[in-house]
């Protein structure tokens, strides 16, 4: 499958009960869930019983959704699919790298939990909070952050989606920014202002932790979030640098789809990621997989072929 690509679910997607039906009918699913509570007991529970206020606190919904992402990612493994190259959105590159083998499950997975607790430590330090900006272009958005103080692009999602991290302090203010630029802001129901210079001291607690284990070269390309490029060299790097860096997630489907991809199956909760990558490619296939029902979509879909 020389032209496919799995992309991976990250942080916000999360959702009360995924990955209920997949650990029940996937016996690839069941064994990452088992896996997960193995080390992390309460894992599967937080994902099919947790409520929403749960699973949004960062220290339950990186592992939670990491493990969601690779239930999904192994149900199409075990289905016969197997992608030529990997993307992640965000902790979503955690994941694909994992799947890709750079980090066998263990690793990857108390990876997980550590960004997730430095991630949720380096938020608390500010009262930190994240706006979507849609209908204007990015560059008007950077024009609009350079306004204010502590305020920033972060995630570059599409021509007319960029995400902002900010201090809560500037959020009304810069809301009303947005709107009299012809925009339209969507404040996130996150707890921090992830990849910005909030994170600084996460991203160098996660780096200390990635020199003390091992980093196998993945077997497939992945694209890296801060270069919309595949990890090569420096990958240790690359994946520290993603937590306070912004994420090129437009030039990574780009990327991606002008080296030869012509189907991206968003594995792991919601569809978040097939809607960025219609508006940037529309040419792309587009599929996701949360479910029983969207592992036989993608099995149908290229047993027809």
């Amino acid at each position: 499958m020389d032209t496919l690509a799995f992309v991976f679910s990250g942080q916000g997607a999360q959702y009360p009960g995924m990955g209920k039906e997949l650990y029940e009918t996937s016996p690839a699913a069941r064994r990452v869930f088992d896996a997960a509570d193995a080390i992390r007991p309460g894992t599967s529970k937080q994902c099919f019983e947790g409520t929403a206020e749960e699973l949004a606190q960062t220290i339950n919904t990186q592992p939670c959704v990491f493990c969601m992402d690779l239930a999904a990612a192994e149900s199409l493994r075990e289905a016969g699919l197997e992608p030529c190259v990997a993307a992640g959105f965000s902790l979503g590159e955690v994941a694909a790298l994992t799947f890709a083998g750079a980090f066998d499950f263990e690793t990857g997975f108390r990876l997980v939990c550590r960004r997730a607790e430095f991630m949720q430590e380096a938020a608390e330090r500010y009262d930190g909070a994240m706006v979507a900006v849609l209908r204007l272009p990015p560059d008007t958005v950077k024009e609009l952050c350079e306004r204010f103080e502590n305020t920033y692009p972060v995630n570059y999602n599409s021509a007319a989606q960029t995400v902002v991290a900010l201090l809560k302090a500037n959020q009304e203010a810069f809301v009303k920014a947005v709107q009299e630029a012809g925009g339209k802001a969507v404040p996130l129901a996150v707890s921090g202002g992830f990849h910005s210079p909030f994170m600084d001291r996460a991203a160098e607690q996660l780096r200390e932790v990635l020199d003390e284990i091992e980093m196998k070269d993945p077997k497939i390309p992945v694209y890296a979030n801060s270069t919309a490029l595949p990890y090569d060299k420096d990958p240790k790097d690359l994946l520290a640098r993603q937590v306070n860096h912004p994420v090129l997630w437009q030039k990574t489907v780009e990327a991606m789809a002008a080296g030869g991809i012509e189907t991206m199956i968003e594995v792991g909760p919601g569809k978040t990621l097939c809607g960025l990558i219609k508006k940037t490619a529309p040419g792309v296939r587009i599929l996701n997989v949360e479910n029983t029902a969207g592992v036989e979509a993608a099995k149908e879909a290229f047993s027809a072929e």
